[in-house]
């Protein structure tokens, strides 16, 4: 378990790099027939510049929501089945990466062994729970079942210190609920209500496919609600989850047992592999004083119906038919408002990815990234640094001292790009062709293990968080970093023929927004060794405060769905980023304009009207109502509508390219205009 708090993800960026794929690029950078000209720019410039992309390119059934990301990741799913499909088929050597790739894709794809399995790969994980007859049964069990796969109750992983980023510790997190957030259990929105309605009865359906009577499935669904529901008022809310300072809990296990005196902790420690196991950061400590109760208060009964449960919703999509069509109906139909199932080979390969993430990427960029792509990308990423130094020497809102301390940071942020210099070791997981979820619970058991064994140790700072062949990026304030995978580094996003204005709005919108997370409402609590620490002067804290509430409240103003809005605060760090991401990038733009000649239109466009359309594209999308609904609640950005009209709209440089006026929608007088970085 990869245990990241605080991991500020791109999520729908990319990143990029000419030619990374060594194909075409058939599509022009920016494509004039994507543009809605009968719409202004200073009205909706979303609308203006992917107006009719938007309306050429319906959600595929497939999709909850389908934009420029998704295109991405479809190329990248072809390129991945091709190497999955020949790992499957030739007879690599065993014990090889080759050949665990290829049995866990191949035993994936069995469909026919997988329908006369069943449930039978499970059966003594069911009778083990059967057997539970007292509270302490029920502790080795969630332990147990921790270790291979489900979580019930709560999350336990290593992590950094956060206080001292030198070394590893346990960590301890709340959890334990099947919806994806804990205000769906305590909403009274009439959208809540309708998930909860539908969960109970998507519980029942499920326990009926375990073989239970309807009576008994009904009573079932009843009493795992019950208990999630109970987690999920003693959880935190995702905003508060935001502050970094609430969810650092630094005990020892005295400390921990005296919190929670009714889990026997050091049993449970030992029966997850760790003897001795030190300090312990309790993400939550409120939870954990609560689950403390319930598991007096719950009796055993109802806590074996509720491992029941978490065993097969942890596992039906690598059971048979009836299973994953149930898990689907509710979690991706219902939920999201897909309307249908991704192809059978698109979920094997994202188990696979999940199981065996490094050595899939191993064969990854061996045949679709060249070593180059790592210079071009890493003299990109300097040049917004240099230009990011510029304007924080430049702010007038904050104090020398400050200052000081910020452009240490950022001379000190780490770069990684396209790929791991050391590989993860996989040689003692062991893939075999037998079954399916047989490879699922080993190589849950392998990576469980693994990130045990990182606790009491220094960290590895060469460590990455994502593997090669995943489309995204991310900023980890702990260690100071900003990472970009090789699967985002190619076209369609970047082009080797594009003018350079094309390229800083896409590519350099997307290198600064990760170096703003640095300095974001999260980030900005960590120092230049990714430490959990105020190295603000109180004045320019607060300072900070006033400013990024002048972002909150934009956002907060903006109507997603009939009556729902962005949530601000939910979704301040990315807007910060976003907004701090396209001043610099278009600050480097004209530093590398300056002394030449000027470059002619494209296409009848400025290079500053073209920076700003390859902006607004990348975040072009059409989304289903049901998933917009979710991501509102669940997700810490925006809507891509409003990343773009968002930041743009808070720049005076944009208004000039588009003549935006006094009275045009986008227009923001000075006052209510958003300056941070």
């Amino acid at each position: 378990m990869k245990f990241l708090k605080v991991v500020n993800s791109l999520a729908i960026l990319f990143l990029l790099v000419a030619g990374c794929s060594k194909k075409p690029q058939p599509v022009p950078p920016l494509d004039p027939k994507n543009m809605d000209l009968t719409v202004s720019p200073g009205t909706d410039f979303y609308q203006y510049a992917n107006g009719n992309w938007i309306k050429s390119h319906p959600i595929p059934d497939e999709y909850s929501r389908y934009g420029a990301f998704e295109q991405l990741i479809e190329q990248n799913y072809k390129e991945l089945k091709s190497l999955l499909k020949a790992a499957a088929k030739n007879k690599a050597q065993q014990g090889s990466i080759e050949q665990k790739i290829g049995d866990f894709y191949a035993t994936g794809m069995d469909t026919t062994k997988i329908e006369q399995d069943g449930i039978s790969a499970l059966k003594s994980e069911f009778q083990r729970i059967a057997a539970i007859k007292s509270t302490k049964d029920v502790q080795n069990e969630i332990a147990h079942l921790q270790l291979v796969g489900p979580s019930p109750l709560f999350d336990v992983g290593s992590g950094q210190d956060e206080k001292n980023t030198e070394t590893v510790i346990a960590q301890l997190y709340q959890g334990g609920i099947g919806l994806p957030d804990r205000d769906y259990y305590t909403g009274d929105d009439n959208r809540s209500k309708e998930i909860r309605k539908e969960y109970v009865k998507h519980i029942a359906r499920m326990f009926k496919l375990l073989g239970d009577d309807a009576a008994k499935a009904g009573a079932e669904s009843k009493t795992v609600m019950n208990i999630e529901t109970q987690l999920a008022k003693a959880s935190m809310t995702r905003l508060e989850r935001r502050d970094p300072h609430k969810t650092y809990n630094k005990m020892s296990l005295k400390k921990l047992q005296r919190l929670s005196h009714n889990i026997d902790w050091a049993s449970y420690f030992k029966n997850i592999g760790l003897e001795n196991v030190g300090d312990i950061n309790v993400g939550q400590p409120h939870f954990f004083k609560e689950i403390s109760k319930m598991i007096k208060t719950v009796g055993v009964d109802d806590w074996k119906t509720y491992l029941r449960w978490n065993l097969i919703n942890r596992s039906a999509n690598y059971l048979s038919t009836d299973f994953v069509k149930e898990d689907f109906a509710f979690y991706g139909a219902f939920l999201s408002g897909q309307k249908v199932m991704k192809p059978r080979w698109k979920r094997v390969l994202s188990a696979t990815n999940g199981a065996l993430g490094e050595a899939v990427g191993q064969l990854y960029v061996k045949k679709y990234f060249p070593p180059e792509a790592k210079e071009r990308m890493l003299n990109l990423v300097m040049n917004l640094k240099s230009v990011l130094r510029s304007r924080i020497q430049k702010l007038q809102w904050m104090s020398e001292s400050t200052k000081k301390q910020a452009l240490k940071k950022l001379d000190a942020m780490n770069v990684k790009i396209g790929y791991p210099d050391k590989w993860i070791d996989y040689s003692k997981l062991e893939i075999k062709r037998d079954s399916y979820i047989a490879n699922v619970v080993r190589a849950n058991q392998f990576n469980f293990r693994r990130e045990m064994n990182k606790i009491g140790k220094p960290v590895d700072r060469t460590e990455w968080h994502m593997n090669p062949q995943t489309v995204n990026a991310y900023y980890n304030p702990t260690m100071n970093e900003i990472v970009f995978p090789a699967a985002i580094l190619q076209p369609p996003f970047f082009n080797n023929a594009a003018d350079d204005a094309v390229n800083y709005g896409a590519i350099g919108v997307v290198i600064g927004h990760e170096m703003t997370h640095g300095f974001d409402d999260q980030g900005r609590n960590f120092d230049t060794k990714g430490n959990l620490r105020d190295w603000w002067t109180k004045e320019d804290e607060k300072r900070f405060n006033a400013r990024a509430q002048v972002l909150a409240k934009q956002f907060n103003n903006y109507v997603v769905l009939d009556s729902l809005h962005v949530n601000g605060k939910l979704t301040l760090g990315e807007n910060i980023a976003d907004l701090g991401g396209l001043n610099i990038s278009y600050q480097a733009l004209e530093k590398s304009l300056k002394g030449k000649p000027r470059p002619e239109k494209i296409d009848g466009f400025t290079p500053e009207q073209r920076f700003f359309l390859a902006f607004a594209q990348v975040w072009r999308q059409n989304i289903r109502p049901k998933a917009q609904m979710r991501r509102l609640k669940e997700d810490v950005h925006s809507p891509g509508r409003f990343r773009t009209d968002g930041p743009v709209s808070n720049m005076p440089e944009f208004y000039k390219a588009f003549n935006v006026k006094p009275g045009d929608p986008l227009y923001r007088p000075k006052n209510e205009r958003a300056i941070i970085w």
